[in-house]
């Protein structure tokens, strides 16, 4: 299980998030800047403050340390770079190293130019984080090309969740799976002890999403039909996509669509960090195929509240999990096609790959012949798995079972 320490700061009783501070730690003093990136909410204030603690324990002076969180009202007279410019020279005191930390960067406008300057003319270290990806768009990243170090934060994984609840019983885990695959991992979802309170939390949150990150950035006009658009997407993941039949249905409600702003939508999905794209490989051609790709929720608990009158998908759901989890590892994931067979997921990482087959239940002869039958022809040497819910191991020929949450428990 992966290592984990519950910290006091303050009030608050939080996880500490070792699996990122451990990419990120070796960067504290080097001259390039921090981007820490992630869907709203999902942990990356509480993440710099635990940097920002680190710091301390290393011996770095508490007025050598600026943090602004840019949706403090405290901070709304920062508007522009000129601003911050000046508020943060007004801060700096002598020759001494300043560590600068600005939360949800993106508020202020030019922002760019003055990280550049700081970057170019102060002692400092600094670190920046963000709600959406064009905070490092293709116009941003050649600005500050060879200048900065990205981490892309996400919510708590099960192994968190388990550590932040001091579970260790099997029926506790089984229970905190069961609720993790509904509700998922946002980090402030926990405060709340009832569902009602859980779903209250999360519509709000998925509001503030689509209304402030995406609608407002994007100055979008038909606010009633993107809002249709992203309910059909979050409770549909998992899914091969295909405009033709989200145009079908909406054809059913009588309601006009082109795939232009399907694709539109998607974009701006993904721009907040809500939906990750993931292409299929073709295993024998070696090649990416196109208009084969999956969409994966970052937080499963934001599809569930709009899942009204549809049956939850569980093994949709499950894919979904394993998804998230193996980009957490460190992996770079794609779908994968053998011969016209799917295979879930080629999870790759230091040049060694891994396969996934994912299922809720491996619930009788069928089911389990068509997973572990994907791997048919594969004949390198990298480990295949089979994932599900069932407690028994159904391990063969070569491909190792495991039980989901005995998965998600391991250390990697």
């Amino acid at each position: 299980m992966l290592a984990c320490f519950i910290i006091i700061m303050g009030d608050e009783t939080m996880i500490k998030r070792e699996r990122y501070l451990t990419k990120i730690r070796e960067f504290y003093d080097v001259d390039l800047i921090k981007v820490i990136t992630g869907i709203r909410r999902c942990g990356k204030s509480i993440l710099l403050k635990q940097i920002i603690e680190e710091l301390k324990e290393f011996g770095i002076k508490e007025e050598n340390i600026i943090y602004i969180n840019f949706e403090d009202v405290e901070y709304s007279f920062i508007k522009n770079y000129l601003d911050l410019n000046k508020y943060v020279k007004e801060k700096i005191k002598n020759d001494e190293k300043y560590y600068l930390f600005f939360d949800e960067i993106q508020n202020v406008d030019k922002w760019e130019k003055v990280i550049n300057s700081f970057k170019a003319t102060l002692n400092v270290s600094l670190f920046i984080t963000g709600s959406n990806s064009n905070l490092l768009s293709s116009e941003l990243s050649t600005l500050l090309s060879g200048r900065y170090i990205s981490f892309k934060i996400a919510p708590f994984s099960f192994s968190e969740i388990v550590a932040l609840r001091n579970i260790s019983g099997k029926n506790e885990l089984e229970d905190a799976f069961n609720d993790y695959l509904l509700w998922g991992g946002m980090p402030q979802r926990f405060e709340f002890k009832s569902i009602d309170g859980t779903k209250t939390y999360l519509s709000d949150l998925f509001d503030a999403i689509v209304l402030k990150d995406i609608v407002k950035r994007h100055s979008i006009k038909n606010i009633n039909l993107f809002q249709r658009v992203m309910e059909y997407l979050v409770t549909n993941p998992s899914q091969t996509f295909s405009p033709t039949n989200m145009i079908n249905e909406f054809t059913k409600e009588k309601i006009p669509i082109s795939s232009k702003t399907i694709y539109e939508c998607l974009d701006y999905a993904e721009s907040s960090f809500l939906m990750s794209r993931v292409s299929t490989y073709d295993i024998r051609g070696k090649r990416i195929l196109s208009r084969k790709d999956k969409y994966y929720l970052v937080d499963l608990g934001l599809g569930q509240i709009l899942n009204i009158n549809k049956k939850t998908q569980f093994g949709a759901y499950l894919e979904n999990i394993v998804y998230n989890e193996l980009i957490c590892r460190g992996y770079n994931v794609s779908i994968g096609n053998n011969n016209g067979k799917e295979i879930d997921f080629i999870a790759v990482k230091h040049n060694q790959k891994e396969y996934y087959q994912v299922t809720y239940e491996l619930s009788n002869k069928s089911i389990e012949e068509r997973e572990f039958g994907a791997y048919d022809n594969i004949d390198d040497n990298y480990p295949k798995y089979v994932i599900s819910t069932d407690k028994l191991d159904y391990s063969q020929n070569g491909i190792i079972h495991k039980n989901i949450i005995d998965w998600l428990l391991e250390s990697k």
